[in-house]
Protein backbone atom coordinates (compact mmCIF):
# COMPACT_ATOMS: atom_id res chain seq x y z
CA UNK A 1 0.00 0.00 0.00
CA UNK A 2 2.53 2.53 -1.05
CA UNK A 3 1.21 6.02 -0.45
CA UNK A 4 4.02 7.63 -2.23
CA UNK A 5 7.72 7.56 -2.93
CA UNK A 6 9.96 5.62 -0.59
CA UNK A 7 13.40 7.04 -1.17
CA UNK A 8 16.33 8.42 0.72
CA UNK A 9 17.02 12.10 0.34
CA UNK A 10 20.47 11.35 -1.06
CA UNK A 11 18.94 9.93 -4.22
CA UNK A 12 16.77 12.90 -5.07
CA UNK A 13 19.21 15.33 -6.64
CA UNK A 14 20.67 12.83 -9.08
CA UNK A 15 17.27 11.60 -10.16
CA UNK A 16 15.85 15.08 -10.61
CA UNK A 17 18.92 16.77 -12.08
CA UNK A 18 17.23 17.32 -15.48
CA UNK A 19 14.41 19.30 -13.85
CA UNK A 20 16.40 21.36 -11.36
CA UNK A 21 16.66 24.21 -13.84
CA UNK A 22 13.45 23.81 -15.85
CA UNK A 23 11.22 23.55 -12.77
CA UNK A 24 13.29 25.82 -10.50
CA UNK A 25 13.30 22.85 -8.19
CA UNK A 26 16.18 23.92 -6.00
CA UNK A 27 14.42 27.14 -5.01
CA UNK A 28 11.07 25.39 -4.58
CA UNK A 29 12.53 22.72 -2.34
CA UNK A 30 14.30 25.32 -0.25
CA UNK A 31 11.12 27.34 0.19
CA UNK A 32 9.10 24.26 1.13
CA UNK A 33 11.77 23.15 3.62
CA UNK A 34 11.81 26.62 5.19
CA UNK A 35 8.02 26.75 5.45
CA UNK A 36 7.80 23.32 7.04
CA UNK A 37 10.69 23.91 9.42
CA UNK A 38 9.28 27.24 10.64
CA UNK A 39 5.76 25.89 11.06
CA UNK A 40 6.77 22.62 12.72
CA UNK A 41 9.18 24.35 15.08
CA UNK A 42 6.31 26.50 16.28
CA UNK A 43 4.04 23.47 16.63
CA UNK A 44 6.74 21.67 18.60
CA UNK A 45 6.85 24.54 21.07
CA UNK A 46 3.07 24.40 21.39
CA UNK A 47 3.13 20.71 22.26
CA UNK A 48 6.12 21.13 24.57
CA UNK A 49 4.18 23.76 26.51
CA UNK A 50 1.33 21.29 26.89
CA UNK A 51 3.58 18.47 28.15
CA UNK A 52 7.22 17.59 27.60
CA UNK A 53 6.16 14.03 26.78
CA UNK A 54 4.55 15.32 23.55
CA UNK A 55 7.83 16.48 22.05
CA UNK A 56 8.57 13.07 20.46
CA UNK A 57 5.21 13.28 18.68
CA UNK A 58 6.08 16.65 17.14
CA UNK A 59 9.56 15.42 16.30
CA UNK A 60 8.14 12.38 14.51
CA UNK A 61 5.87 14.53 12.32
CA UNK A 62 8.91 16.63 11.43
CA UNK A 63 11.00 13.55 10.69
CA UNK A 64 8.39 12.00 8.38
CA UNK A 65 7.87 15.34 6.62
CA UNK A 66 11.62 15.82 6.28
CA UNK A 67 12.23 13.54 3.31
CA UNK A 68 11.16 13.25 -0.28
CA UNK A 69 11.53 15.11 -3.56
CA UNK A 70 8.72 17.65 -2.91
CA UNK A 71 7.04 16.79 -6.20
CA UNK A 72 3.53 17.50 -4.95
CA UNK A 73 4.33 21.09 -3.96
CA UNK A 74 6.22 21.47 -7.25
CA UNK A 75 3.18 20.39 -9.25
CA UNK A 76 0.97 22.75 -7.24
CA UNK A 77 3.34 25.68 -7.65
CA UNK A 78 3.58 25.20 -11.41
CA UNK A 79 -0.17 24.73 -11.56
CA UNK A 80 -0.36 28.24 -10.15
CA UNK A 81 2.30 29.62 -12.46
CA UNK A 82 0.57 28.01 -15.45
CA UNK A 83 -2.50 30.19 -15.06
CA UNK A 84 -1.53 33.26 -13.02
CA UNK A 85 -0.80 36.68 -14.45
CA UNK A 86 2.27 37.52 -12.40
CA UNK A 87 2.02 41.16 -13.51
CA UNK A 88 -1.41 41.46 -11.92
CA UNK A 89 -1.06 43.32 -8.61
CA UNK A 90 -3.94 41.25 -7.24
CA UNK A 91 -2.06 37.97 -7.81
CA UNK A 92 -1.08 36.01 -4.72
CA UNK A 93 2.51 36.62 -3.57
CA UNK A 94 4.97 33.95 -4.65
CA UNK A 95 6.19 33.31 -1.10
CA UNK A 96 2.64 32.87 0.21
CA UNK A 97 1.85 30.38 -2.54
CA UNK A 98 4.99 28.41 -1.69
CA UNK A 99 3.96 28.23 1.97
CA UNK A 100 0.47 27.12 0.94
CA UNK A 101 1.67 24.31 -1.30
CA UNK A 102 4.09 23.15 1.42
CA UNK A 103 0.98 22.00 3.30
CA UNK A 104 0.70 19.17 0.77
CA UNK A 105 3.73 17.57 2.38
CA UNK A 106 1.85 17.23 5.66
CA UNK A 107 -1.06 15.51 3.89
CA UNK A 108 1.50 13.18 2.34
CA UNK A 109 3.16 12.57 5.72
CA UNK A 110 -0.19 11.60 7.22
CA UNK A 111 -0.81 9.12 4.40
CA UNK A 112 2.66 7.60 4.76
CA UNK A 113 2.32 7.00 8.51
CA UNK A 114 -1.15 5.48 8.26
CA UNK A 115 -0.12 3.43 5.24
CA UNK A 116 2.81 1.91 7.08
CA UNK A 117 0.51 0.90 9.94
CA UNK A 118 -1.89 -0.84 7.56
CA UNK A 119 0.97 -2.56 5.75
CA UNK A 120 2.85 -3.46 8.95
CA UNK A 121 5.85 -1.92 7.18
CA UNK A 122 9.13 -1.89 9.06
CA UNK A 123 11.00 0.98 7.41
CA UNK A 124 10.26 4.22 5.64
CA UNK A 125 12.92 6.21 3.81
CA UNK A 126 15.75 4.39 5.48
CA UNK A 127 14.46 4.81 9.05
CA UNK A 128 12.08 2.89 11.28
CA UNK A 129 8.43 3.31 10.36
CA UNK A 130 6.57 5.47 12.88
CA UNK A 131 4.73 2.63 14.60
CA UNK A 132 7.96 0.65 14.90
CA UNK A 133 9.81 3.63 16.36
CA UNK A 134 7.18 4.22 19.02
CA UNK A 135 7.04 0.51 19.86
CA UNK A 136 10.79 0.67 20.45
CA UNK A 137 10.29 3.78 22.59
CA UNK A 138 7.71 1.90 24.66
CA UNK A 139 10.24 -0.83 25.35
CA UNK A 140 13.08 1.58 26.03
CA UNK A 141 11.01 3.50 28.56
CA UNK A 142 9.81 0.28 30.22
CA UNK A 143 6.15 1.28 29.82
CA UNK A 144 3.25 -1.00 30.69
CA UNK A 145 1.23 -2.96 28.15
CA UNK A 146 2.01 -4.25 24.69
CA UNK A 147 4.70 -2.34 22.81
CA UNK A 148 3.29 -3.07 19.33
CA UNK A 149 -0.18 -1.87 20.30
CA UNK A 150 1.31 1.30 21.76
CA UNK A 151 3.30 1.87 18.57
CA UNK A 152 0.28 1.50 16.32
CA UNK A 153 -1.83 3.83 18.47
CA UNK A 154 0.89 6.46 18.55
CA UNK A 155 1.37 6.25 14.78
CA UNK A 156 -2.34 6.72 14.12
CA UNK A 157 -2.24 9.88 16.22
CA UNK A 158 0.95 11.13 14.53
CA UNK A 159 -0.73 10.69 11.14
CA UNK A 160 -3.88 12.42 12.37
CA UNK A 161 -1.85 15.31 13.72
CA UNK A 162 -0.01 15.76 10.42
CA UNK A 163 -3.38 15.97 8.65
CA UNK A 164 -4.71 18.51 11.15
CA UNK A 165 -1.57 20.58 10.80
CA UNK A 166 -1.81 20.52 7.00
CA UNK A 167 -5.05 22.50 7.30
CA UNK A 168 -3.46 24.95 9.68
CA UNK A 169 -0.41 25.55 7.49
CA UNK A 170 -2.62 26.18 4.46
CA UNK A 171 -4.78 28.62 6.40
CA UNK A 172 -1.79 30.48 7.86
CA UNK A 173 0.26 30.53 4.65
CA UNK A 174 -0.44 34.17 3.87
CA UNK A 175 -2.65 33.65 0.82
CA UNK A 176 -5.67 35.93 0.68
CA UNK A 177 -9.06 34.87 2.08
CA UNK A 178 -10.40 34.83 -1.48
CA UNK A 179 -7.63 32.49 -2.64
CA UNK A 180 -8.13 30.27 0.39
CA UNK A 181 -11.84 30.04 -0.39
CA UNK A 182 -11.06 29.09 -4.00
CA UNK A 183 -8.59 26.44 -2.89
CA UNK A 184 -10.78 24.78 -0.27
CA UNK A 185 -13.00 22.68 -2.59
CA UNK A 186 -9.96 21.12 -4.28
CA UNK A 187 -8.21 20.66 -0.94
CA UNK A 188 -11.23 18.96 0.60
CA UNK A 189 -11.76 16.69 -2.40
CA UNK A 190 -8.11 15.68 -2.38
CA UNK A 191 -8.10 14.71 1.29
CA UNK A 192 -11.35 12.78 0.91
CA UNK A 193 -10.00 10.90 -2.11
CA UNK A 194 -6.73 9.86 -0.53
CA UNK A 195 -8.53 8.56 2.57
CA UNK A 196 -11.10 6.73 0.45
CA UNK A 197 -8.26 5.32 -1.65
CA UNK A 198 -6.57 3.99 1.48
CA UNK A 199 -9.74 2.09 2.33
CA UNK A 200 -10.00 0.71 -1.20
CA UNK A 201 -6.42 -0.50 -0.87
CA UNK A 202 -7.27 -2.17 2.44
CA UNK A 203 -10.31 -3.78 0.83
CA UNK A 204 -8.26 -5.02 -2.11
CA UNK A 205 -5.72 -6.58 0.23
CA UNK A 206 -8.62 -8.49 1.81
CA UNK A 207 -9.79 -9.90 -1.52
CA UNK A 208 -12.13 -7.13 -2.68
CA UNK A 209 -11.66 -5.18 -5.92
CA UNK A 210 -9.95 -8.08 -7.69
CA UNK A 211 -7.91 -8.06 -10.86
CA UNK A 212 -6.12 -5.32 -12.81
CA UNK A 213 -9.19 -3.06 -12.76
CA UNK A 214 -9.21 -3.14 -8.98
CA UNK A 215 -5.52 -2.29 -8.83
CA UNK A 216 -6.03 0.69 -11.13
CA UNK A 217 -9.00 1.92 -9.10
CA UNK A 218 -6.84 1.96 -5.98
CA UNK A 219 -4.04 3.75 -7.83
CA UNK A 220 -6.50 6.35 -9.12
CA UNK A 221 -7.92 7.38 -5.77
CA UNK A 222 -5.07 6.60 -3.45
CA UNK A 223 -2.22 8.16 -5.39
CA UNK A 224 -2.91 9.61 -8.83
CA UNK A 225 -5.30 12.27 -7.57
CA UNK A 226 -3.32 13.64 -4.67
CA UNK A 227 0.07 13.26 -6.34
CA UNK A 228 -0.52 15.29 -9.50
CA UNK A 229 -4.13 16.10 -10.43
CA UNK A 230 -5.26 17.78 -7.23
CA UNK A 231 -1.97 19.63 -6.59
CA UNK A 232 -2.20 21.06 -10.13
CA UNK A 233 -5.81 22.05 -9.50
CA UNK A 234 -4.87 23.55 -6.15
CA UNK A 235 -2.34 25.80 -7.86
CA UNK A 236 -4.77 26.71 -10.62
CA UNK A 237 -7.38 27.60 -8.00
CA UNK A 238 -4.91 29.87 -6.20
CA UNK A 239 -4.42 31.62 -9.56
CA UNK A 240 -8.16 32.18 -9.92
CA UNK A 241 -8.44 29.89 -12.95
CA UNK A 242 -11.86 28.63 -14.00
CA UNK A 243 -13.40 25.21 -14.66
CA UNK A 244 -11.67 24.81 -18.04
CA UNK A 245 -8.29 25.10 -16.35
CA UNK A 246 -9.27 22.49 -13.79
CA UNK A 247 -10.15 20.12 -16.64
CA UNK A 248 -6.73 20.75 -18.19
CA UNK A 249 -5.19 19.78 -14.83
CA UNK A 250 -7.20 16.56 -14.87
CA UNK A 251 -6.09 15.72 -18.41
CA UNK A 252 -2.48 16.09 -17.30
CA UNK A 253 -2.74 14.85 -13.74
CA UNK A 254 -4.67 11.59 -13.91
CA UNK A 255 -2.48 9.75 -16.42
CA UNK A 256 0.68 11.19 -14.93
CA UNK A 257 -0.38 10.36 -11.37
CA UNK A 258 -1.14 6.79 -12.39
CA UNK A 259 2.23 6.45 -14.12
CA UNK A 260 3.92 7.84 -11.00
CA UNK A 261 2.24 5.22 -8.79
CA UNK A 262 2.98 2.37 -11.18
CA UNK A 263 6.64 3.38 -11.19
CA UNK A 264 6.50 3.28 -7.38
CA UNK A 265 5.05 -0.24 -7.56
CA UNK A 266 7.80 -1.44 -9.87
CA UNK A 267 10.49 0.08 -7.68
CA UNK A 268 8.94 -1.59 -4.65
CA UNK A 269 9.80 -5.00 -6.16
CA UNK A 270 12.66 -4.35 -8.57
CA UNK A 271 14.29 -1.24 -7.10
CA UNK A 272 17.86 -1.03 -5.85
CA UNK A 273 17.72 -0.92 -2.04
CA UNK A 274 20.84 1.25 -1.90
CA UNK A 275 18.89 3.88 -3.86
CA UNK A 276 15.32 3.40 -2.61
CA UNK A 277 16.25 3.10 1.07
CA UNK A 278 14.15 -0.04 1.56
CA UNK A 279 14.36 -3.73 0.82
CA UNK A 280 13.01 -4.86 -2.55
CA UNK A 281 11.36 -7.74 -0.68
CA UNK A 282 9.16 -5.63 1.59
CA UNK A 283 6.29 -4.98 -0.82
CA UNK A 284 5.98 -8.69 -1.58
CA UNK A 285 6.17 -9.73 2.08
CA UNK A 286 3.60 -7.06 2.94
CA UNK A 287 1.30 -8.47 0.26
CA UNK A 288 0.76 -5.31 -1.80
CA UNK A 289 -1.82 -6.06 -4.48
CA UNK A 290 -0.46 -3.84 -7.22
CA UNK A 291 -1.17 -3.90 -10.95
CA UNK A 292 2.13 -5.75 -11.35
CA UNK A 293 0.85 -8.51 -9.08
CA UNK A 294 -2.57 -8.60 -10.75
CA UNK A 295 -1.10 -8.95 -14.23
CA UNK A 296 1.25 -11.69 -13.00
CA UNK A 297 -1.67 -13.63 -11.52
CA UNK A 298 -3.62 -13.22 -14.73
CA UNK A 299 -0.80 -14.50 -16.96
CA UNK A 300 0.71 -17.22 -14.76
CA UNK A 301 -0.03 -20.91 -14.98
CA UNK A 302 -1.15 -22.97 -11.99
CA UNK A 303 2.35 -23.40 -10.63
CA UNK A 304 3.06 -19.71 -11.00
CA UNK A 305 -0.12 -18.73 -9.21
CA UNK A 306 0.73 -21.16 -6.42
CA UNK A 307 4.19 -19.61 -6.11
CA UNK A 308 2.69 -16.14 -5.95
CA UNK A 309 0.05 -17.16 -3.43
CA UNK A 310 2.68 -18.75 -1.19
CA UNK A 311 5.00 -15.75 -1.22
CA UNK A 312 2.73 -12.72 -1.36
CA UNK A 313 2.01 -11.47 2.14
CA UNK A 314 4.21 -14.17 3.67
CA UNK A 315 6.53 -12.45 6.14
CA UNK A 316 8.58 -15.66 6.38
CA UNK A 317 9.24 -15.88 2.62
CA UNK A 318 12.97 -16.11 2.00
CA UNK A 319 15.01 -14.26 -0.58
CA UNK A 320 15.16 -17.17 -3.01
CA UNK A 321 11.39 -17.52 -3.00
CA UNK A 322 10.91 -13.80 -3.64
CA UNK A 323 13.50 -13.88 -6.41
CA UNK A 324 11.40 -16.61 -8.04
CA UNK A 325 8.39 -14.28 -7.84
CA UNK A 326 10.37 -11.53 -9.55
CA UNK A 327 11.40 -13.99 -12.24
CA UNK A 328 7.75 -14.99 -12.67
CA UNK A 329 6.74 -11.34 -13.09
CA UNK A 330 9.33 -11.00 -15.82
CA UNK A 331 8.62 -14.30 -17.59
CA UNK A 332 4.87 -13.75 -17.76
CA UNK A 333 5.36 -10.34 -19.35
CA UNK A 334 3.65 -8.59 -16.43
CA UNK A 335 6.62 -6.30 -15.81
CA UNK A 336 6.76 -5.34 -19.49
CA UNK A 337 3.03 -4.60 -19.52
CA UNK A 338 3.33 -2.30 -16.52
CA UNK A 339 6.28 -0.53 -18.12
CA UNK A 340 4.26 -0.13 -21.33
CA UNK A 341 1.39 1.40 -19.38
CA UNK A 342 3.75 3.77 -17.55
CA UNK A 343 5.15 4.89 -20.91
CA UNK A 344 1.70 5.29 -22.49
CA UNK A 345 0.28 7.27 -19.57
CA UNK A 346 3.36 9.47 -19.46
CA UNK A 347 3.00 10.18 -23.19
CA UNK A 348 -0.67 11.06 -22.67
CA UNK A 349 0.21 13.50 -19.89
CA UNK A 350 3.00 15.10 -21.92
CA UNK A 351 0.67 15.53 -24.91
CA UNK A 352 -1.86 17.19 -22.62
CA UNK A 353 0.83 19.53 -21.32
CA UNK A 354 1.96 20.42 -24.85
CA UNK A 355 -1.61 21.04 -26.03
CA UNK A 356 -2.75 23.06 -23.02
CA UNK A 357 -2.91 26.87 -22.97
CA UNK A 358 -0.21 27.18 -20.30
CA UNK A 359 2.42 29.79 -19.70
CA UNK A 360 5.58 28.78 -21.56
CA UNK A 361 7.75 28.42 -18.45
CA UNK A 362 5.10 26.30 -16.76
CA UNK A 363 4.83 24.08 -19.84
CA UNK A 364 8.57 23.42 -19.75
CA UNK A 365 8.57 22.83 -16.00
CA UNK A 366 5.62 20.44 -16.02
CA UNK A 367 7.03 18.43 -18.91
CA UNK A 368 10.34 18.06 -17.09
CA UNK A 369 8.54 17.05 -13.89
CA UNK A 370 6.50 14.47 -15.82
CA UNK A 371 9.62 12.79 -17.14
CA UNK A 372 11.39 12.85 -13.78
CA UNK A 373 8.37 11.50 -11.88
CA UNK A 374 8.02 8.45 -14.11
CA UNK A 375 11.63 7.53 -14.93
CA UNK A 376 13.04 7.83 -11.40
CA UNK A 377 15.04 5.08 -9.71
CA UNK A 378 13.73 5.85 -6.21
Amino acid sequence: MTAGTQQRDSSADGLLAPVLEAADLGRLRGAVETALRSFLTEQRETLANMAAELVPVADEVAAVAGGGKRLRPAFAYWGWRAFVDTADPAAEPDDAVLRAVAALELVHSSALVHDDVMDAAVTRRGRAATHVGFADRHGGDALDGDAATFGVGAAILVGDLALVWSDELLRRSGISPAALARARPVWDTMRTEVTAGQYLDLLRAAGGLPGPAGALAVARYKSAGYTVQRPLQLGASLAGAGPDALEVCTAIGLPLGEAFQLRDDVLGVFGDPTVTGKSADDDLREGKRTLLVALTEEAADGDGRALLAGALGNTAADGDQLDEVRSLMTRTGALDRVEERIAAQTRAARRAIADAPLAADACRALDALAVAATTRAA
